[in-house]
């Protein structure tokens, strides 16, 4: 059976800063969940970057 309401468990989009920035077409997103009682604040993560061939910094988006 479902549960009703909502659960703390949110879908979430993390983009790239550095590819933003520089100004290079196309854009590193990549989806992931995250649990919104342990972690209120935006999150960020180390992620892979296949345009840039390296591990950069990736923040939330709404």
């Amino acid at each position: 059976m479902a549960k009703k309401g909502k659960g703390n468990r949110l879908q979430i989009i993390l983009e790239c800063t550095e590819h933003k920035n520089s100004g290079l077409p196309g854009t590193s997103r990549y989806v992931s969940q995250k649990n919104r009682k342990n972690t209120p604040d935006r999150m960020e993560l180390m992620k892979y970057n296949p345009i840039l061939k390296r591990k950069t910094l990736h923040r939330e988006i709404k």
